[in-house]
């Protein structure tokens, strides 16, 4: 598997959480109630898999790797995406923040941490976008096939680093435990790994 792949995979999973996000928003706007761990558990995923281990695989070996093959770093695509990368994550800080307030008892801070959530869904999706049809598509092009090996591996220590070893399929489960909590059924969009119980 390419390493361009890997982290496409790691996408799919990433849109599942923003399908889930939308979906705990619509039944938010309708009235529907949604647990106190909701907030933080999705932070918790989004801060460790998909900003410590997925953008940390890009910033500190995807992006580096692109830019000694001659893939402009501060001006270009790469510059764009660290930006998002950027915004994405003070969506992130403000909507752990309402939570907290709203584990508190600050009923109005619902709907600010589900605003920054929601924010943070549309960057996202566009975000995700940018890098599998132009980005990835660079990297490709220009990444000989040591350049891509040694980041597969790079990858491995990464997550073994970052979230420690093993703990994708922990991720998995999550995800799914979240599908289930808005009524997502998780076979409608797909695994990133397959998954084994």
């Amino acid at each position: 598997m390419r390493s361009t792949d890997e982290l496409m995979q790691e996408h799919r999973v990433i849109e599942r959480v923003l399908a889930v996000i939308d979906a705990a928003a619509e039944a938010r706007e309708k009235g529907g109630d949604l647990p106190p761990t909701f907030i933080p558990t999705v932070v918790h995923f989004v801060r460790n898999f998909a900003d410590r281990c997925h953008h940390g695989k890009e910033e500190d070996n995807l992006f580096s790797a692109m830019q000694r093959r001659g893939i402009p770093g501060q001006d270009g695509p790469i510059g764009v995406m660290l930006v998002e990368h950027d915004r994405g994550r003070k969506y992130v800080r403000d909507m752990e923040e309402a939570g907290k307030r709203f584990a508190t008892g600050d009923a109005s801070a619902l709907k600010v941490a589900l605003d920054n959530a929601i924010g943070y869904s549309g960057l996202l999706r566009q975000h995700i976008d940018k890098e599998d049809n132009i980005l990835y598509k660079m990297a490709e092009r220009v990444l000989t096939e040591a350049d891509d090996k040694e980041l597969v591996q790079r990858f491995e220590e990464v997550e073994r680093e970052r979230i420690g070893a093993g703990k994708h399929e922990e991720y998995l489960k999550l995800v799914e435990d979240l599908e289930k909590e808005v009524g997502i059924s998780s076979a409608s969009e797909g695994s990133a790994h397959p998954h084994h119980d």
